[in-house]
């Protein structure tokens, strides 16, 4: 069996599905990828302590964790198959002092939003895993356990978005022209993929320029450092899929080896 590749996307609010261009680039870059045995996906929408996993079983409920949409985006489904041994295996990686526990919460929007796009026959098994922490070094040293699960399969993706100042944005439109401190940010983390530099990007708060406007809150860039350490190599240079904005947000994401 092939070793997955891990993935850090933009994952982009419900109405996203709407834009062409992005479930076009998100289709395309599914397409190219090994299909995976099963999923593994940190959100930036469940932050929880001691690390929780759900979706263990199947028919796992959605959580439409968004407010003021139009009905129709309330009434998506996505039943995938729940993913126990994945669990399993994952808590076996997990030292005996930080063993995860498991809860019934169903998958949120930054995880089946992007999925219903990339696999929309929710044909694979799908298990969601907590950020325990937002401190950038720990997630990379949990995402450095997470690296034998790809072995068998097992597709890891962190889920948030490039830029995410969502209440600094004056343009709620699609195509609304990004603010600066958007478009800084976004090419900041361009230049410090395509150098693999990890020191940097830990240091994102203090070392990126928009800040702290492109992220007031750090959750939507916490799941990058999840898969920055689940792959092969943190300083490698990976594969920036996909570029460009939507409400002047930045859709910037990767995928490593």
């Amino acid at each position: 069996m092939s070793t997955m590749p891990v993935l850090y996307l933009s994952h982009g609010a419900p109405p996203l599905i709407d834009d062409a261009t992005w479930v076009g680039q998100l289709t395309s870059w599914a397409s190219d990828l090994p299909r995976p045995r099963a999923i593994l996906v940190v959100s930036a929408h469940w932050k929880a302590a001691p690390l929780t996993l759900s979706a263990t079983a199947d028919h796992t409920p959605l959580v439409y964790d968004f407010w003021g949409f139009p009905d129709r985006f309330y009434n998506v489904t996505y039943d995938a198959p729940g993913a126990p041994d994945v669990a399993e295996a994952l808590l076996a990686l997990m030292p005996h002092d930080h063993r995860p526990v498991q809860s019934d919460r169903g998958l949120d929007h930054g995880a089946y939003v992007p999925l219903t796009v990339m696999y929309p026959d929710a044909g694979i098994p799908v298990l969601q895993m907590s950020l325990p922490t937002l401190d950038p070094e720990q997630l990379i040293g949990l995402g450095t356990r997470l690296r034998p699960l790809r072995e068998s399969g097992v597709l890891i993706i962190g889920s948030g978005f490039t830029t995410h100042g969502l209440p600094f944005l004056t343009d709620p439109s699609p195509d609304a022209t990004p603010p600066g401190w958007s478009v800084e940010f976004d090419a900041w983390a361009g230049e410090a993929f395509g150098r693999g530099d990890v020191e940097s990007l830990l240091d994102f708060r203090h070392a990126a320029p928009g800040m702290p406007y492109a992220h007031p809150t750090i959750e939507h860039f916490a799941p990058l450092f999840v898969a920055l350490g689940a792959s092969s190599d943190p300083e490698q240079v990976p594969k920036q899929v996909i570029d460009g904005f939507w409400t002047g947000l930045a859709k910037r994401s990767i995928e490593l080896r």
